[in-house]
């Protein structure tokens, strides 16, 4: 296993600046639905782009501050409800995003040669905002890093809590149009408003929603101990990644086919859920589970305006014993994963958004892999004026799963995960020396023939 070299130090020729938005906005208080408002979601999505050529600071300066006119909610600040102290609203007051300039004695290339496999050092391509606590943080952070022979790396932080995978993609396009055609309007109008995510009054609980779980003390950490999170929190982490393209898939879905039909997501899911279980080697009784990002913009009954930026999605879980799953063939966790995107109708929606108005109810990390999928986002088509991007893919990398975009690379995905140092070879042998005769037979450790998928 070979760590990626340590970055050097970014170099600021001036202080950060706050943008603000170019004329007046709203003033008001923004509620956040129960989707946006779940503890799990409190952080800021970090991302990390490459670009072959610098883009003019002011040009994004200029289009930033008049997209913020826009998405005004990104300008304000996250604070506590005035009726319920567990619940954040957004105060749009206008204070604006911080957006820093550095440079970094870098080539571009050189970059590229180190970015699947980000470390520590990446850190120094976001400007750190001193704050008490997170609801001090404005709700956008932005650097720009020019790099030696004219490269550039934006990076971005945008709120959780604010935004989903799909409205983060749809703001950075905004940007990006506005910056490319400065005296046009923007394509889409961004939808601000939550209550279409309301919970009903009184509350129908209707399913049972194996995500969640309520508050507990604190577990003893022990690779044994059930809470697998937190011995994953106490280990030394490094990350690995994997790409699989397109034939690559297909290979690993014809070993559910042809009694069983299913998706690259639902396959390549199975796959890494099955492979992370066998490399932690945990206890077969353990009861493990997958959770996994669904959009439910087309799921409910009432339309979710178009342009809608919040959170509008929800977490599908899988759940079996750890024996259950590695020692079934790769069809039975797809049935798995199959079956919890069924259930995710429209009524189960409504059911899971009721369940969240009980604040002691948290998102069950303590025995699951997280996957969210970044792949199918349009992250990858980001261009500014300048070409898109050569690389893009998370700041850091972290025991949460992403499903990444390859560049170039048509249905391609990147696996990123980070694993404890002492079992991340095992993980990416199993990934990648996946025998298509696990299909054909039953067994712990089927890892035998090499199909050309390829560790970063």
């Amino acid at each position: 296993m070979l760590r990626s070299p340590e970055l050097p130090d970014c170099f600021y020729s001036c202080k950060p600046v706050l943008i603000t938005p170019s004329s007046r906005t709203p003033q008001h208080s923004l509620y956040l639905s129960n989707l946006d408002d779940q503890n799990f979601l409190r952080f800021s999505i970090k991302y990390l782009y490459l670009f072959r050529k610098s883009v003019n600071t002011d040009c994004l300066k200029v289009a930033l501050s008049r997209l913020l006119v826009y998405y005004y909610p990104l300008a304000g600040r996250l604070k506590k409800s005035p009726e319920n102290d567990h619940k954040l609203e957004v105060e749009c007051n206008g204070e604006g995003a911080v957006f820093a300039e550095g440079f970094m004695d870098l080539t571009a290339d050189e970059f590229a040669e180190i970015f699947q496999k980000p470390n520590r050092t990446f850190r120094k391509l976001l400007y750190k905002v001193e704050a008490p606590s997170f609801l001090d943080i404005p709700p956008l952070v932005v650097q720009v890093t020019n790099l030696r022979r004219g490269g550039m790396i934006l990076c971005t932080a945008i709120n959780h809590g604010l935004c989903d995978g799909v409205g983060t993609s749809q703001f950075l396009h905004a940007w990006a149009h506005l910056v490319t055609r400065p005296n046009s309007d923007l394509p889409l109008t961004p939808s601000h408003f939550r209550h279409v995510l309301k919970p009903r009054n009184p509350a129908q609980v209707t399913f049972p929603h194996p995500t969640f779980t309520e508050s507990k003390p604190d577990n003893p950490i022990s690779r044994l101990d059930p809470n697998i999170y937190q011995y994953l929190e106490s280990q030394p982490l490094v990350p690995a990644s994997i790409t699989f393209n397109p034939s690559e898939i297909l290979n690993l879905r014809r070993q559910c086919m042809p009694s069983l039909k299913c998706t690259a997501f639902e396959v390549l899911a199975s796959h890494t859920w099955r492979c992370w279980v066998k490399a932690l080697g945990l206890p077969s009784s353990n009861k493990v589970k997958l959770l996994f990002s669904v959009n439910i913009r087309k799921t409910l009954n009432y339309e979710i305006p178009q342009g809608f930026y919040g959170n509008a999605f929800v977490l599908g879980c899988a759940e079996a014993t750890a024996q259950e799953l590695v020692d079934d063939n790769l069809h039975g966790g797809v049935k798995l994963v199959q079956h919890a995107k069924s259930i995710l109708t429209g009524e189960y929606v409504k059911s899971m958004i009721d369940h969240l108005e009980d604040k002691t109810l948290k998102t069950d990390l303590s025995c699951s892999l997280v996957i969210s999928q970044w792949s199918k986002l349009g992250l990858e088509d980001l261009d500014f004026g300048e070409g898109k991007a050569l690389q893009m893919g998370p700041l850091t990398s972290d025991i949460y799963c992403l499903f990444l975009p390859v560049i170039g690379e048509c249905d391609a995905i990147r696996v990123l995960v980070s694993m404890p140092e002492s079992v991340v070879d095992k993980f990416e042998h199993y990934m990648t020396k996946f025998s298509s005769h696990d299909s054909e037979r039953n067994g712990p450790d089927a890892n035998g023939l090499d199909n050309g998928f390829r560790a970063n």
